[in-house]
This record gives structure tokens, sequence and C-alpha cells, in this order.
């Protein structure tokens, strides 16, 4: 493939805030843009040169989509591999569909962890009856979990029982499901890395990410977040894993740290991730526009974390405070110093909904803290 410079127009599969802000990174360096999503009001679609709606494996929706773009890439783990297999029959595509249907697989996502040699929790593959009845009482207690379409918590339950597992598998509907054994958890983190067509790889900090419900809340970037000898493993295994599915594109690896020290990956998104978002305020090359580089084939550069930062998820829940519907105060937010603000243009807020996030930098760990912690007072975010 040969680099394609500012000028050129890079398409996207799927509209949301991620696709959002690859639009604004591609447009910042000189593209053009094209989103496919079926949706007429996508943030992504509303922002970018072009917007093709139609549903991810409508062949017209495919061909206008192909025709506007020199090269394409995928802002979720949900399109349809197909679609990209489709798509790469005519424009060049990062990441391919072989990488993304793993991806949406988790019995196929372990399997290539274990191939890849970096250890995952104790689990089972449960597809039919004989599976179910195969399950061994070590993996007790443990979370099942759908093999496909589960992100943010759904699609999970958790059981400490035969017969609560039996339960929880009629519950999600007999489907092909992981169980994992339920581990003693210290923290989670997770990696981004940005692999070239090359091989050439680099990456962000390691980042420390606390969930509530299931869904990411807080991230923290900043030296001492994650002990360094963790952390050196955590990017190994990342490399290791991106190197292993032939990656192009941008990649997120998510981490449990154990009490006993050692470390289990949990899950990949094969795209930018929420818990990268710091970096468009903190480091010196953001997640989104290493996703530029890939796609079009441009040198990678090691990113260099110059401020430290936090990450807050900002959920639909923050508008429905008080049992009624108002707009969170963000002027009390922004008052702040170091506060930076992302809407991502979604009509409607609802509870769980990712609506946008904040992203405090400064000059010191204890003043990003602080200021941090004021932010979600004043929000109604729950203290960390």
């Amino acid at each position: 493939m040969t680099v394609l410079l500012p000028g050129s127009t890079l398409g996207v599969m799927g509209g949301g805030q991620l696709g959002r802000m690859f639009v604004h990174a591609a447009q910042r360096m000189g593209y053009f843009t094209a989103v496919l999503d079926p949706d007429a009001d996508s943030p992504a679609g509303r922002v970018s040169h072009h917007h093709v709606q139609a549903d991810y494996l409508d062949e017209i929706g495919l061909a206008r989509l192909s025709g506007f773009s020199d090269a394409v890439t995928t802002e979720f783990e949900n399109v349809p591999a197909d679609a990209l297999a489709r798509l790469a029959e005519k424009r060049p595509v990062a990441p391919g569909a072989a990488a993304v249907a793993i991806a949406q697989d988790r019995a196929e996502e372990k399997a290539h962890f274990m191939r890849c040699g970096v250890p995952v929790a104790p689990h089972a593959v449960i597809d039919g009856d004989e599976d179910l009845a195969a399950v061994g009482d070590d993996l007790l207690p443990g979370i099942l979990k759908t093999t496909r379409l589960g992100y943010d918590g759904k699609g999970q339950v958790r059981v400490t029982t035969r017969a609560e597992l039996r339960t929880a598998w009629d519950d999600l509907q007999r489907a092909p499901c992981v169980l994992e054994k339920l581990l003693p958890l210290a923290f989670e983190c997770s990696v981004v890395v940005a692999r070239g067509r090359d091989g050439a790889m680099v990456h962000l900090p390691v980042q420390r990410n606390l969930h509530r419900a299931g869904i990411l809340a807080v991230t923290e970037v900043h030296d001492g977040c994650v002990a360094p000898d963790l952390a050196q493993r955590a990017v190994d295994a990342t490399k290791a894993i991106a190197k292993g599915l032939d990656y192009v594109g941008v990649l997120c690896v998510e981490f449990f740290g154990l009490q006993d020290g050692s470390l289990v990956v949990n899950e990949v998104a094969p795209r930018p991730h929420n818990s990268g978002h710091w970096s468009i305020e903190g480091a010196d090359v953001s997640q989104f526009e290493l996703q530029v580089r890939t796609l079009a084939g441009l040198p990678l550069v090691q990113p260099r974390q110059h401020s430290p930062a936090i990450m807050l998820n900002l959920l639909g829940d923050l508008w429905f405070r008080d049992g009624q519907e108002r707009t969170p105060d963000w002027a009390a937010v922004l008052a702040l110093h170091g506060t930076h603000l992302h809407l991502y243009g979604k009509a409607s807020a609802r509870p769980g909904r990712k609506m946008g996030h904040l992203t405090i930098t400064g000059g010191d760990v204890a003043g990003v803290r602080a200021t941090a912690l004021d932010a979600a007072s004043r929000l109604g975010i729950a203290p960390f």
C-alpha cells in the first residue's frame, strides 16, 4: 500500500463517538472523511464530509463508501466482519476482517490469547448441554458471558452455584457462552497499541481503569498508577496479541491485575478505546491520530505523555439528578483549571449512555486528582 497523504479520503464504518473523534483527527491533519452508519443523525456522520446512511451489510452502501474512500477503518468491534472483507476487495481496510472476527467472539479471543502465550482466567466454553454438564466445580463462582455482542457489562451474569449457572444460561437464551472463574481482583488496566502494515508498533502508557456496573467510569494515567514491572508485562502481552493477529490499526487490550501480583488478559477492542481518550490532551500523539497514521500508512512515532491525566466518563445518568432531567452545570466544571470537556453530539441522554468525557490534566498528580474529584463532585459522580 502506498502512503495516503493529506487530501485523501479516509472512511470509517460506524458513526458513534469514536468515529467522530477519528473524523476530527483526520480532518485536522488535512484528510477528507466518509462515514457509513444507518443513523441519519449519527455523531460522526454529522461532522464528516460524506455520510452514507445504510446498513453495514448493504451492498449499495458499501459500494458508496468504497467509492468515496481511499482506505477504510472501523470504530466499533461489532461491525460485521463480512462487511470489512467486502470492502477489502476494493480498498485497504485496517483492521482486517479476520482480526475483527476474533475480537467479536470471546471463545476465539481466548484461544488466540493462549496461542500468544498470554495468561487468561480459567474458563470453559458452553455451547450445549454437554458443555454445561462438564463444567468443573473449580470454575465457580464465576461470570457467564455470551461469546458475542457483549459490551459494557451486557450479556454477563455472575453465578455461584450450578443451579444459578443453568438458570443464567437459560436467561441468556442458551446462547454460546464462556464461563470465567472469578479471580481476586486488585485493579484493572489497559494498553492501547498502534501497529502499522510494516509491523512497527508504538503504544500509549498503561492506563489504570475503574469500572462501575460494567461500564468504564474513571481512567488514570500517571507515574505510579501501575507498578513498572506489571506495566511492562501488559505492554509486552499487548504487542504479542497484536503481532499474533497480524493486526494493522489501533488495538486496546484490557487486563486484570490480581492480588497475587499476576496479570491476566480480559478482552481486546479492535479500535480506539474509552480508556485512551485522555491522550487527546495528555499526550503529543492521541490514539485517534495513531488510527489515522496506521490507516494512511504514515510513520508511527512513540507517543509521549506530557501531563498526568484523569478521564471521567460522562454517562446519561448525569442528566437525571434529583428525579428530574436537566443539563449538567458545565460552566462550574470548566471553571476548574485543566478541565477538557468532550460531548459527543448525541441527541438525547439516557441512563448508561456514553454522552461524553471530561479529561483533567495538570502539572502534578496530586493537583490533577484533586481537580478530578472536585469536578466529579460538581457533576454528581461518585468519588474514587
